[in-house]
């Protein structure tokens, strides 16, 4: 009997060690990469590129608002100076009109705000879409088993595509 138990345990043993073979072959055959989606939408040309045309397309309102705001600052400052000295109904009149400017102004802001942020997320979607494509074809090109983005604990820099994506995002 203790024959048969050392065989099975022997048998047992060599089955075991033939597993971590077959796992450790396996898991030296699987390519895995890494891609900080973060990275991209703030450091690649596509981004930077972006960027610049956002500054372009809006410059000119976010300049009227600065300039609005300047003007609604002095009528303020000039209505609390003359305060004292115009008449109660000079003085109504001219708070209902800063009044009006400044919800102008709100308005203004609000609008402009709502189109930057939908401007921003219209080329954020563009660049995503076209990173997700470039980092498909790496991964098909260079026989990736998995491509993971983001949200990684933990990764090792060997594993890191982020710049093969960024160059051929830069093309």
């Amino acid at each position: 009997m203790k024959h048969y138990a050392i065989s099975s345990l022997l048998q047992l043993l060599m089955a075991s060690g033939c597993m971590l073979v077959v796992v450790s072959a396996t898991a030296d055959e699987t390519k895995i990469g890494f891609v900080s989606t973060e990275r991209i939408t703030r450091e690649s040309e596509p981004a930077k590129a972006s960027e610049a045309r956002l500054e372009a397309e809006f410059s000119q309102r976010r300049k009227d608002l600065q300039d609005f705001t300047i003007k609604i600052k002095a009528m303020a400052e000039k209505l609390d100076k003359d305060s004292p000295v115009i008449s109660e109904s000079d003085r109504l009149k001219r708070q209902r009109e800063l009044s009006d400017m400044d919800q102008d102004f709100q308005r203004k802001q609000r609008a402009y705000r709502e189109d930057v942020n939908q401007r921003i997320n219209e080329e954020t979607v563009k660049l995503n879409e076209r990173a997700t494509k470039v980092i498909k074809q790496i991964a098909e090109a260079e026989k990736f088993d998995i491509v993971l983005q983001d949200n990684v604990v933990y990764f090792s820099p060997r594993i890191d595509i982020t710049d093969k994506v960024m160059k051929a995002l830069s093309k």
